[in-house]
């Protein structure tokens, strides 16, 4: 029983931390999302910020190493079934190589988009993870910070009803129009 509450200290506190560095961060908030890179990507194909006009996106820093990313995956996973089929791509960027991902990323059922071996971090401002950006139809951010607040989820939520994001993406709207 004493370890189980050590264990319960341990993972409260590390998620505390987790939540003061991304205090620490300067705020995007009301800015335009920088663009985002990785080398590779699992559960998806390549993703760029400018193809996602007209989707609310998640953009959500993390790595195999931090346990605080480890506990705010399974939320992000619900999350992610939450909001299928609404217009919002979640995805995940490590700086991570793909071996190390990959494996971890299965072991936890991670069905989000990941990008690895991704720099975007630094144009970011991150100085803390998890971190998590939430962008607008139009582009802009309008919400950061740690994936497990409550009010990264009622943001999302406040941005789905505000701006109800386009049913398709940018390319599959541009596909259907070459059929014609």
């Amino acid at each position: 029983m004493k370890l189980w509450m050590l264990v319960a200290m341990v993972v409260v506190g590390l998620v505390a931390m987790g939540l003061a560095y991304a205090a620490e961060q300067p705020s995007l908030v009301g800015k335009a999302a920088p663009e985002i890179n990785a080398k590779y990507w699992l559960n998806s194909q390549p993703l760029a910020l400018k193809d996602l006009k007209g989707k609310v996106v998640v953009v959500e820093f993390w790595a195999t190493w931090c346990p605080p990313c480890r506990k705010s995956i399974p939320h992000l996973i619900e999350l992610n079934k939450k909001v299928a089929g609404k217009g919002v791509v979640i995805m995940g960027l490590t700086n991570e190589p793909k071996e190390k991902v990959e494996p971890f990323a299965k072991e936890l059922s991670m069905d989000y988009a990941i990008g690895g071996e991704s720099a975007s971090g630094k144009d970011y401002g991150v100085t803390g993870i998890p971190t998590a950006f939430i962008v607008d139809t139009a582009g802009m951010i309008t919400w950061q910070g740690h994936p497990m607040d409550p009010a990264f989820e009622k943001s999302l939520e406040e941005q789905l009803t505000k701006t109800p994001p386009a049913a398709e993406t940018p390319k599959a709207k541009a596909k259907g129009k070459n059929k014609k």
